[in-house]
C-alpha cells in the first residue's frame, strides 16, 4: 500500500469513528477488540473517558470523541485496569489533551513501569485468541507523567454521581464503575458479554454474559467474588470491556447465572482444583 492509499484509509477510519449512544450521557467506541466509554452528555465540557483501547488507536478514539464533544477535552481518563487493550492509547491521549489518568492504587505499579502482568495463559482453552495470548503484550506501561491514584473512598474525580468498586481477580487493581440512580454499570473485564477466548465470538459479537478473559485472569477466587458483588447491584445496563452492552432481563438472568455457577461457567477445568 503506497502512502496515498494509507492516507485515504486513515481518513476513512476517522470519518467512520462513530460513538455508539447507550444512554443520553453514556457512549462507547469499539477499538477492534475492546471498548472505550465516554461519560457525559453531548457537547458538555464535563466529560470523562474510561479506558483507551489498544495502541495506535489514539487518533480514531480522538475522532470519535470529537464527534460527540467537539474539541472539548475530557476532565480526565479513568482506567478500569492496565492491560494492553485498555491502556494502549492512554499516553497518546493524555499528551494530546494534557489530562490526568486515574487508576486504583493496587494497579499503580503496572501503569508507571514498575511491574509487568503475567504472560497470557494458552492452556485455558476456548479458542484461537487464548492460544495466542502468550504473545500479547504483558509489560506494564509508563504513564508516570500523567498517572494519579483514585481516592480510597470509592469516589471518582469529576463524576459525583458515580462510584468505583474494587473488583480484583482479573488484575489486582481492577475497578468497575457504578451509578446508583439508574444502576448503570461499566464493568471493565470483571465480566464480558462475549467469549473473549474465541476469535469467532469476538468478531461475530455473539452476545452472552461470560466471565473475565480467562487467559489473563490469575486469581479466580477474587474474580468470582467480584462477579457476585456486581450481580448483587442488579445493574440495569452493563458496558463491558469486550462485547456489546447489555440491559434488562437478559442481563439480569445471565449475570446471576454466572454469579451462581461461576466455577463451572468461567473457571477453566484444570484451574478449578486450585480455586
Amino acid at each position: 500500500m503506497d502512502k496515498h492509499q494509507e492516507h485515504l484509509q486513515d481518513g476513512w477510519k476517522m470519518d467512520h469513528a462513530e460513538p455508539d449512544i447507550i444512554k443520553e450521557d453514556l457512549a462507547i467506541y469499539q477499538t477492534l477488540i475492546a471498548n472505550v466509554c465516554m461519560i457525559g452528555t453531548e457537547n458538555t465540557d464535563d466529560w470523562v473517558l474510561v479506558d483507551t483501547g489498544i495502541a495506535r488507536y489514539g487518533e480514531r478514539i480522538l475522532a470519535a470523541c470529537e464527534k460527540r464533544f467537539g474539541d472539548r477535552p475530557p476532565k480526565a481518563i479513568i482506567l478500569t485496569h492496565g492491560h494492553f487493550d485498555h491502556v494502549g492509547s492512554a499516553k497518546y491521549l493524555c499528551k494530546h489533551w494534557d489530562v490526568p489518568v486515574f487508576v486504583h492504587p493496587m494497579e499503580w505499579d503496572y501503569v508507571i513501569g514498575r511491574r509487568d502482568y503475567p504472560v497470557g495463559d494458552s492452556t485455558v482453552g476456548g479458542g484461537t485468541i487464548a492460544l495466542f495470548s502468550p504473545f500479547f503484550p504483558s509489560r506494564g506501561v509508563n504513564l508516570a507523567r500523567y498517572a494519579e491514584k483514585l481516592p480510597e473512598d470509592g469516589s471518582l474525580p469529576f463524576l459525583p454521581d458515580w462510584k468505583y468498586i474494587h473488583t480484583p481477580g482479573h488484575t489486582p487493581g481492577h475497578i468497575s464503575l457504578f451509578r446508583k440512580k439508574d444502576k448503570a454499570l461499566i464493568a471493565g473485564d470483571a465480566f464480558t458479554t462475549e467469549k473473549t477466548e474465541s476469535t469467532l465470538s469476538v468478531f461475530t459479537q455473539a452476545q452472552h454474559v461470560h466471565g473475565p478473559p480467562a487467559y489473563y485472569t490469575p486469581n479466580w477466587r477474587e474474580a468470582e467474588t467480584s462477579v457476585k458483588r456486581l450481580a448483587e447491584l442488579d445493574p440495569s445496563v452493563a458496558i463491558t470491556g469486550h462485547g456489546l452492552p447489555m440491559e434488562g432481563e437478559a442481563l439480569t438472568k445471565q449475570l446471576n447465572e454466572l454469579a451462581d455457577n461461576f466455577r463451572e461457567l468461567a473457571i477453566p477445568k484444570h484451574k478449578r482444583s486450585i480455586h
